[in-house]
């Protein structure tokens, strides 16, 4: 979810991580195979890979869907960790292994309230409460959009293209985060979600005691994103 586009975008903003930059500036290793061109920005974003030729910011690097695999598998040593982690099951995500894991993206707990918080730090423009965790610059890079795509990622658990910013779904034309196209959020495994709308000032967070089968848009998740936008409709009249 958000864990993976909240902590680096300080870094970027702070000139800690070039986003901007190729991947193998950092990881010389991470070149071989034809990679040297992918930024550390794709890997926030999914476009290495995405191979649709709709796609509207394509990286220089293209491959298929297996060749994607063949590169995963000589990254090593993340992938050789990451194999020894446990399967992704519904079963499994809920047992300690799982937790303990190095799953990148996919494995980040906390409770509903605690997503919320941290969406609230997107929502308020890089605040949250009295705090300022992020400059106003850095969160909304959160929201700059590197193209719609077919997601060669998770592409059967979305309806047709969407768009990625730096780490977070734009709601898009799809209205997954609500009506706002520039809305973000993330779906996590088994149904739960974060989002943020900056516009209106409001951040959502929802986990579930019973996993569901959908990648992205559980009906759980739609219905309550309709509920909060219904709601903030009847208060202002705007959304």
């Amino acid at each position: 979810m958000v864990e993976r586009a909240v902590p680096r975008a300080p870094c970027g903003a702070f000139g800690l991580l070039d986003l901007d930059a190729p991947v193998a500036a950092n990881w010389p290793e991470f070149a071989a195979a034809g990679k040297a061109s992918v930024l550390v920005r794709h890997l926030l974003s999914h476009p290495t890979g995405r191979g649709s030729p709709g796609c509207a910011k394509r990286t220089r690097w293209s491959s298929s869907t297996t060749e994607q695999a063949a590169i995963f598998s000589q990254l090593a040593p993340v992938p050789l960790a990451a194999l020894t982690n446990p399967v992704a099951g519904a079963r499994e995500a809920n047992t300690a292994a799982w937790r303990a894991a190095e799953i990148p993206a996919a494995n980040g707990h906390g409770t509903a309230r605690a997503i919320a918080a941290l969406y609230g730090i997107v929502a308020g423009r890089g605040s949250y409460g009295t705090h300022r965790v992020l400059s106003p610059e850095a969160a909304e890079r959160v929201r700059e959009g590197q193209g719609a795509c077919r997601d060669l990622v998770l592409g059967t658990g979305f309806k047709g293209e969407t768009e990625i910013g730096l780490g977070l779904w734009l709601s898009g034309s799809h209205r997954s985060y609500g009506p706002n196209p520039r809305a973000v959020g993330h779906d996590g495994f088994g149904g739960s979600c974060g989002l943020a709308d900056p516009e209106a000032g409001v951040s959502l967070g929802y986990v579930m005691n019973r996993m569901g089968p959908h990648i992205a848009d559980d009906p759980r998740k739609t219905a309550l994103v309709d509920a909060l936008c219904s709601a903030l409709r009847g208060r202002s009249g705007t959304v």
